[in-house]
Formats: C-alpha cells, structure tokens, sequence
C-alpha cells in the first residue's frame, strides 16, 4: 500500500513530529509511505519538498506572510492572537504531484500556514482518492481557530469570534466556516483525532457531517524513548546527582497558553506547604528561555536550549524525576508520551487529551485546570510516589502507543477506505 503523509513540515513542531513517527512505523509495517511538505529538515529520501528551487522558496514565503497579513488586518493588528488562527486563503496545488498521482491514500495532517488553501484540499478531494485527515488541533472543524477554548460557536456556525476581537456575525470566521461547509460536507473523508477528547469536539461540528471520525494516537519508537540509568544520564547532561529534578519545555516558553506562568505560582505553593521538598528541588527547562523568565523562578534552573536529537531528548527525560506540562491547550502532547516511555511520571492539568495519557495517581498527576495549588500538590505526591510510578508510566505505553499498535490501526482504516467505493465512503 502507498500512503502518502502531507503536513507542512517535516519535523517542526508537534504534529510534524508526529507525522513523520508515524511515517516510519508505516515502513516499518511493510508499506510504502513518503511525506510530503513544504518545509523539508532532513535527508531522508522518503520526505519530499514543494520547494524544488529557491524561488518557490520564495514564493511560498509570501504565500505564508499574505494569510498572515489578511488576519491580521482582520484582528485589528493584534499580534498576540496571530497565530492562533489560519483562513488557509492562499496554497499550493498538490493534485498533480506525482506522489499523489501514485498514492493509494491521501493522508492529510497539519497543513496550515500558506502550504495548503481551501481550494487546493477541494482540488484533493475531487481528484478521487480516499483521504484521510489526522486532527492535530481543531481547525479542521472550527472557522478559523486551532483551538476553541470555551468557545462552542464551531458547533453551528461561527462568527463573533474572541480570536479577532469580533462582534460581527457574519465575521472572517463565518465566511471561512461556510467555506469549509461546501467543501468537505459529506465528502466521505475520514477524520481523526488524535485523542477521544478531540474525537469528541470534532464530532460536535456540522463540518464532520457526512465524515467519519476516529480517534487514533499518535506512535513512538520505545527503543528510543526507553529507561535508562538515572545517575549515568545526569553525569552525561552535566546535571546534578543529589537533586529532585522537574522538567519544563516547550518551543516557546512565553507562550501564556503553555502555562509557565502556573509553574512558576505552583513552585511558591511548594515552598509554603512542602518545605522538606521545596529544599531539594530544582527546575530543567528546554526551549527558548530568557533572563527576565530566570529571574521570576524561586528555585535553580538548568537551561537546556532547543534539544532536537531524539537520543539526547529520551537522555534528559531519564534524567529527571518529572516531568510537568501545565499547558491550558493540548490534543495529545508528544512531549507527556516521550517522558511516560521513558518511565517518567508527568504532572498536567484536566484539558485536553492530557487526561487520556496521564491515569491520575497510577502514572503521574492529572490537577485541576489552571490550578497552581493543585499542580502544586500533584508535583508533590509524585516526587513522593515516584517508584511506583515509573513501571506504570512505561507500560502504558507499551500497550497504547508503540509503532506497531498504531500503525494497525491506521492500516485497518486505510484498507476499509480502499475497499468501501468512493459512494459509500
């Protein structure tokens, strides 16, 4: 079978990650699978990039920075919800590539950002392969957001959206939302959340009339991401031995949505509650991490940097006691996988997918959303429990996650796509 990945990059940012794990696992499993994006990283010969010449380079850059002027223009120059939305009004058309020509299936990821216009995954459709789209986010059944917060507009029709700081009906929101309608409505394209919570949301969409929605994870290598001896990782990271150490990351650490900032009020909870923990903690943080962020931390801090290869990545999460991620917004965070096969505990709050990972006081801690107390405490009773964690965290995902168990999964909903005629799909 010849599956064909598209995602606009290869290996930047979580669904990338995810997209091209699952592309190996597909190999793996005996079948042909490539990628293809705009945003090529690597020499791997299976990915391949629209970007043959740097001027389509070029071209494609402009294509990124016209939908980002039309929003911004449309949210009254408010850079802070930029890059919260996509209008995906400008793309490139793949219907003629050779990789599709040749696929047997059309798999769809994260194709935001200027790779892929409304009227280019039209084009897809009508070219009569069976696709499928794997939901990294919600903007697949939303107007314009990738993630909708407490919003439930996606559940008819959108319109006054927060994002734009809107108070009309018939916004940019709506008219990409009636767009999207005509376009996949009843388009017998099988959609996928990559977690029941997201299956849930999408489901709730008049944009999945018509569609199938599954819930499928996303895979990881447990040869890779694999327990390892603690002291010996610590001495190869420079890290200090005699310390309890939580671990913090995220691409961009200033991002409020990624919640650093309940961390950092749940690390002053420790101090007045838990001085006997307190006393022994320091913090590890990977991703871009500035001074004025040092010095708003009541507790020592290893900085890490950006950390992109996998084997430095599962050594570090060996090296840490756990991992917390008090992020407000996740589907199914690659980064709480990671820690969990590496035999890690995690600490998270209630949203999203976080709950389907971490099982509350059997792996890790699940807090109450936006609870710096309650995450507090949840750091506290795993730092405490931490043993009897770690076998737990590792065995989950074993039995959910691995390249095998996920890449069947998928497998079966291809052949079903395959063998059910374009009519009934």
């Amino acid at each position: 079978m010849k599956i064909l990945i598209v995602n606009t990059s290869e290996r930047t940012g979580g669904a990338a990650v995810a997209a091209n794990r699952l592309m190996k696992a597909l190999n793996k499993a005996g079948h042909e699978a490539k990628m293809l994006v705009c945003d090529k990283q690597t020499n791997d010969p299976n990915v391949v990039s629209i970007n043959t010449n740097c001027w389509k380079e070029k071209i494609n850059f402009i294509r990124f920075v016209w939908e980002r002027w039309v929003i911004f223009v449309h949210n009254r120059f408010n850079y802070k919800t930029l890059f919260k939305v996509s209008i995906a009004n400008t793309g490139t058309d793949i219907s003629k590539h050779p990789l599709v020509k040749e696929a047997d299936i059309i798999h769809l990821h994260w194709i935001n950002q200027g790779f892929l216009s409304l009227k280019n995954i039209r084009q897809l459709i009508l070219s009569g392969k069976p696709m499928i789209w794997t939901m990294h986010d919600m903007w697949a059944c939303t107007g314009i957001c990738h993630h909708s917060r407490e919003c439930i507009s996606y559940q008819s029709k959108c319109g006054n959206c927060f994002h734009l700081n809107s108070s009309r009906k018939k916004d940019l929101s709506f008219r990409i939302f009636s767009k999207k309608k005509k376009i996949w409505v009843n388009r017998h394209i099988s959609f996928v959340g990559c977690s029941k919570w997201l299956e849930k949301k999408a489901i709730q969409s008049p944009l999945m009339q018509g569609n199938k929605v599954y819930a499928i994870p996303n895979p990881i290598d447990i040869t890779t991401f694999k327990p390892m001896e603690k002291e010996q990782a610590r001495k190869q990271l420079k890290l200090p031995l005699n310390k309890q150490l939580l671990l913090f990351g995220a691409v961009n650490i200033t991002d409020k949505q990624k919640g650093f900032d309940y961390l950092q009020e749940g690390l002053v909870y420790i101090k007045r509650q838990f001085p006997d923990i307190y006393k022994n903690i320091e913090l590890v943080i990977f991703g871009q991490l500035k001074s004025d962020i040092l010095s708003r931390i009541n507790v020592f801090v290893h900085s890490m940097n950006y950390l992109k290869d996998e084997t430095t990545i599962a050594l570090l999460y060996n090296a840490v006691d756990l991992f917390v991620t008090p992020s407000l917004e996740e589907n199914l965070p690659n980064t709480i996988m990671e820690a969990m096969s590496c035999g890690t505990p995690c600490v998270g709050f209630n949203t999203g997918g976080i709950p389907e990972m971490i099982d509350h006081k059997v792996l890790g801690y699940v807090a109450e959303y936006k609870s710096a107390k309650d995450l507090a405490a949840g750091i506290n009773w795993c730092l405490k429990n931490n043993n009897k964690l770690m076998p737990e965290a590792r065995k989950k995902t074993k039995v959910c996650y691995t390249e095998n168990v996920v890449a069947k999964q998928y497998i079966d909903l291809y052949t079903k796509m395959i063998k059910t005629p374009m009519t009934k799909r």
